[in-house]
């Protein structure tokens, strides 16, 4: 059994959260999680810039003036690349980013990726995260009771909406279910603080 500190919103001890080591890997999957980390982040990426072609650019074929005897460089149209307002050479056109995972390897890198924030100690349980009102000070409240001068990553069974008005305009902290936390927001920030009803839906997750 891997034991993770158990809190509440107070800052206060109140045992150890046991997590199952058969949940947990620890001697593989390094290469996976740089895998599902690219993918995520090119997965986010919109591929919408775009530039005009030669055959897209606005103006008529006419030659801008004759091909020889004025000392000038020939020219044929001016829609030319090398001209302002021309069209772009090699330009950027629309395209998609987004890469493929297999089910097995992703959640072989999210169980890599949250094995070695438990082992490095860099995950707290808290019993419950209720704010008395959905204000920001209330939230501030419970990062400084955690000593999280930093921020850190919130894992909650389902976010509720007082949670996340009060959370929304401190910086470096992110509210997130255990059904939808990605490697990704795992590995983004030091400090991961799960509830323990988040932690049970996590552990169905690593099983």
């Amino acid at each position: 059994m891997s034991k993770v500190p158990l809190k509440n919103i107070k800052g206060e001890s109140v045992g150890d959260y046991e997590v199952a080591d058969g949940l947990l890997v620890l001697d593989k999957g390094d290469q996976v999680v740089h895998q599902a980390v690219v993918t995520y982040l090119a997965n986010q990426r919109a591929g919408t810039a775009s530039t005009l072609s030669k055959f897209e650019v606005n103006g008529s074929g006419k030659k801008p003036w004759k091909q020889k005897g004025l000392g000038r460089a020939r020219a044929g149209y001016k829609q030319s690349n090398v001209w302002r307002g021309g069209y772009v050479a090699h330009g950027p056109v629309p395209h998609s980013f987004n890469k493929k995972m297999t089910k097995k390897a992703a959640q072989l890198a999210f169980r890599r990726a949250v094995s070695a924030k438990i082992d490095q100690g860099d995950v707290t349980v808290i019993e419950e995260l209720v704010l008395p009102a959905p204000k920001t000070k209330e939230f501030a409240l419970v990062l400084k009771n955690l000593g999280l001068d930093r921020g850190g990553l919130f894992i909650v069974d389902e976010v509720t909406e007082a949670v996340l008005l009060a959370s929304r305009n401190i910086p470096q902290v992110e509210v997130v279910s255990a059904k939808l936390v990605n490697t990704y927001q795992i590995l983004r920030y030091k400090n991961v603080i799960v509830t323990k009803a988040g932690m049970e839906a996590l552990e169905q997750r690593l099983g």
